[in-house]
């Protein structure tokens, strides 16, 4: 949770010093504010007569306080003026020693587990967090999906009165499950954190609810279960609408509200409105975007005109307006894709101001990257090594349903960490067409699918021409960057790629080889600047390289020749560039070689203007002793 408005309170002159090294860490971003009070005297702090009073006057006055000094003093101070863990702020408390920081009141809504983790890596302490789902590492129910923008909902059903009853059900890890109408970030981490008594179903229709005790629904849509549920409102629901003009406020906003709950969708996943461009100042669609708290869009005609699909197209509006659709072109626009989990529908008005009846339309698509969908992501492996995945990408291996990994090129290990029962093929000897029907097998099941490429996929990984085939034929797909293998050299070479002063560019290049490059890109003209330059591919024209290179770079140049970089059977030779293509010669390695070549291999002794004591920067004053250097 993010807190603006931070309290540190150091009880005694011990506590200030700890308390100024915290005020100076949590007051990074300047839409914080923190202050640090104190009843003793220290240019510091501010004084306060003593920290009881403070503490009755100005306790809801902050988002978070952090006490300094014995909890036994915290908690009395603040004993007296506690309301409900709905209303009161987040307290911490820490030792003057700053040994333990430990989160006492509104862990999980007002976000005092996150401040004492805060505070705790600040000072180097040990957080205390005694909150049940923290310890046994579950879901905090009650602000699942907070940061998201995921509105909560707790319905009885059997055996539940509160949400309290709810996460009892859940610490004592009753059997659960967790219903997943939608596809996010978030629900992916869900899925990936679950623990072992949780079920995932993708269909309300699948669950068994006489088998379970609580039921997690993360959903846009309303569902009656037998058993007591929690509601997570995901915002994934476009509306379009159009209208009368001059319809009545409130008697829309009420309609509209009661016209979703009819069709069982929740009004809390709506996240954004649209309509024609000259109707966003109709009062009645303001308001509503208002009640609603979410943006109204106003669309151009044309625009509108260019939705493919569109189910319910008008002659009579197209008269009125010059569109054939209004409600559903819009929530198509918002949603990303023609798709619409309500067509549209005519309500009437009885409006207490107009003659007669009046009417609006209205039309709800979810949004494209919510549906759940097959999904692939293209993901950077690394060099080589399976411990420089990144995370993204190694929690994408983990979910997947297929892999398909560059076999030649990424170690087969790598995809070892694949789930149980995932089909695992290497693309090496599969020509692209195949590869398309296997992947496209996968998506139209739903399933999601890995594309494993070395290093980063961006960077000489020939995926134009898959994203090509994907667009085309409308599947989605994210790009998951990965450590490059210029970037593991620099790492294995122990050198700093941009020397202040000296080398300020790096130059990722090949050789003009089987594979022809740009006239104004070759070696030669790239040799001008004397960069750092990182050469792929082209190992076999390592003379062709030499001899561009040197019309510009010293012969004395530091050259590194790298092998299978952070593999198990990594090599490197080093030298100079007058000698490069006997380096290559000797060694006998064409393939997977990468060549490097600049004074930065290897180089020392420049310093960084960075943490210069004399330079100054947005975070730091230049010390003004000794001509500037303290």
């Amino acid at each position: 949770m993010h807190h603006e408005r931070i309290a540190i309170v150091a009880v005694s002159s011990q506590g200030i010093e700890p308390g100024a090294v915290l005020k100076k860490e949590l007051s990074g971003d300047e839409k914080i504010t923190v202050e640090l009070f104190s009843p003793r005297n220290d240019p510091r702090s501010v004084c306060i007569e003593s920290v009881v009073r403070w503490v009755g006057e100005e306790f809801h006055r902050w988002d978070a306080l952090v006490f300094i000094g014995a909890l036994g003093i915290c908690v009395r101070a603040m004993a007296p003026v506690l309301e409900s863990k709905y209303e009161d702020p987040a307290v911490v408390n820490c030792d003057e020693q700053g040994r333990f920081a430990q989160s006492v009141l509104s862990g999980h809504r007002g976000g005092a587990n996150d401040l004492a983790r805060r505070v705790a890596r600040a000072l180097g302490a040990q957080p205390v967090i005694t909150t049940s789902s923290d310890v046994q590492g579950l879901w905090s129910l009650d602000i699942l999906g907070r940061e998201q923008g995921w509105s909560i909902e707790y319905r009885p059903g059997r055996g539940g009165v509160s949400m309290n009853e709810a996460a009892a059900a859940f610490v004592n890890r009753e059997p659960t499950v967790l219903l997943l109408d939608v596809r996010t970030e978030h629900t992916d981490h869900l899925e990936r954190s679950r623990p072992g008594f949780v079920t995932v179903a993708y269909r309300y229709e699948d669950i068994d609810v006489e088998r379970c005790s609580l039921l997690l629904a993360v959903t846009p849509f309303d569902y009656a279960p037998a058993v007591q549920t929690v509601f997570y409102r995901p915002k994934v629901l476009h509306a379009g609408m159009g209208s009368e003009k001059g319809i009545e406020s409130s008697s829309f906003v009420e309609s509209f509200h009661a016209e979703l709950e009819r069709r069982s969708l929740s009004v809390k996943s709506v996240v954004s409105l649209g309509t024609v461009d000259f109707k966003v100042r109709e009062p009645a669609f303001q308001e509503l975007a208002g009640v609603l708290g979410v943006p109204l869009r106003g669309f151009e005609p044309s625009l509108l005109e260019s939705v493919e699909g569109v189910p319910n197209p008008s002659e009579t509006v197209f008269r009125k307006v010059g569109v054939h659709s209004v409600a559903e072109a819009s929530s198509a626009l918002l949603a990303g894709c023609p798709e619409w989990v309500v067509e549209k529908q005519k309500v009437k008005l009885n409006s207490p101001v107009a003659e007669g009846p009046r009417h609006y339309t209205f039309a709800i698509s979810m949004d494209r990257l919510s549906m759940r969908k097959g999904r692939i992501a293209i993901v950077g492996a690394g060099p080589g090594d399976a411990g420089l995945i990144t995370l993204k990408g190694q929690a994408c291996l983990e979910e997947a349903d297929l892999v398909l990994y560059a076999g030649s090129l990424v170690p087969e290990t790598m995809t070892h960490s694949a789930r149980p029962g995932a089909l695992v093929r290497s693309s090496a000897s599969m020509p692209l067409e195949d590869q398309f029907r296997l992947m496209r097998k996968f998506y139209e099941e739903g399933k999601k699918i890995v594309r494993l490429h070395t290093g980063d996929p961006s960077i000489y990984g020939a995926i134009q021409e898959q994203m090509t085939w994907f667009d085309e034929h409308g599947m989605e797909y994210e790009i998951v960057p990965g450590v490059s293998s210029f970037q593991a050299a620099a790492a294995v070479l122990k050198s700093q790629f941009t020397i202040p002063e000296k080398v300020q560019t790096i130059i990722l290049a090949r050789g003009n080889g089987r594979t022809p490059v740009p006239e104004k890109e070759r070696l030669r003209e790239l040799a001008r600047a004397r960069a750092t330059m990182c050469i792929f591919l082209s190992a076999e024209w390592a003379s062709d390289v030499q001899q561009e290179l040197g019309s510009h770079y010293p012969p004395d140049t530091p050259v590194a020749v790298c092998y299978r970089l952070t593999w198990p059977d990594q090599q490197v030779w080093r030298g100079k560039l007058d000698n490069l293509a006997d380096i290559v010669r000797e060694c006998g390695k064409t393939r997977t070689v990468l060549l490097i070549v600049g004074e930065a291999i290897g180089a020392r002794g420049k310093r960084s203007k960075l943490y210069d004591p004399a330079f100054s920067h947005g975070f730091r004053e230049a010390s003004q002793k000794e001509g500037g250097r303290s």
